[in-house]
């Protein structure tokens, strides 16, 4: 049944990424246009680059803003990869069970103050 659930979230955020991939891709070429423009307008030496770059940089983050909703799409992918750990995760042994059920740690204790 948990390997049941976790293949529902896991679809459901696959789909989420499928779906804002566009997005995705349209906020790392704005944020890189921004970044790159940005570190040229402070180096930039005459009013006029700096003005265009600065210009640029601005067009950047205009792009930037519009693609938001990219970040659902980062948030599909960490959940992708919790439902990843989570699906190859080792359970609890047998033995690790019975020696955290109470009532068998009781069983043993009373044997042994028994037979003393």
């Amino acid at each position: 049944m948990k390997k049941l659930g976790l293949l529902v979230v896991g679809g459901i955020a696959a789909i989420v990424l499928m779906a804002n991939l566009g997005p995705m891709v349209g906020l790392a070429i704005g944020l890189a246009v921004m970044y790159y423009a940005f570190k040229k307008c402070t180096t930039a030496e005459t009013g006029r680059k700096k003005f265009w770059w600065g210009a640029l940089s601005v067009i950047g983050l205009c792009v930037s803003v519009a693609n938001i909703p990219a970040i659902l799409g980062a948030v599909a992918i960490y959940v992708l990869y919790i439902v990843y750990k989570k699906w190859n995760e080792k359970g609890e042994s047998t033995e690790q069970q019975m020696d955290s059920d109470p009532f068998t740690n009781f069983e043993n204790e009373w044997t042994k103050l028994k037979n003393s």
